[in-house]
């Protein structure tokens, strides 16, 4: 863990690169999910849907 100041410079320095390193971005992902809706949290990746699209469940009926 680094104090504050030493923070603020390793930002200063970082700020025109592609990537930051993970002690210095900004911890939002708790903070969006806590923000989404119940619309939102209910929908699934693409993929998830194509896979639940293609494959269906399959219902199996027995002859008495």
């Amino acid at each position: 863990m680094i104090n504050e100041k030493r923070r603020e410079k390793a930002r200063a320095d970082n700020s025109k690169k592609k990537y930051q390193p993970l002690d210095l971005r900004f911890k939002k992902t708790r903070a969006y999910r806590k923000r989404m809706t119940k619309f939102e949290r209910a929908q699934k990746p693409l993929t998830v849907q194509k896979k639940l699209n293609n494959f269906k469940e399959r219902k199996f009926a027995i002859a008495a």
